[in-house]
């Protein structure tokens, strides 16, 4: 079995579900209850996605 070329995939591939994750929920809760709270989901989310990208970029 060969190692993919990407040695940071699976890790990117986590984060990027969990940005997923973390974007539907503060959208929602934004949409939906506290338009603050969801804010700060979002922005947290986005930590996730800006950690995959750096590690894209590293590669």
């Amino acid at each position: 079995m060969k190692e993919p070329k990407d040695k940071y995939l699976q890790i990117r591939n986590i984060l990027n579900i969990i940005f997923m994750l973390g974007a539907i929920a503060g959208v929602s809760i934004y949409f939906l209850a506290n338009a603050t709270v969801g804010t700060i989901i979002i922005l947290a989310a986005m930590v996730f996605k800006i950690i995959e990208c750096c590690l894209r970029f590293i590669h």
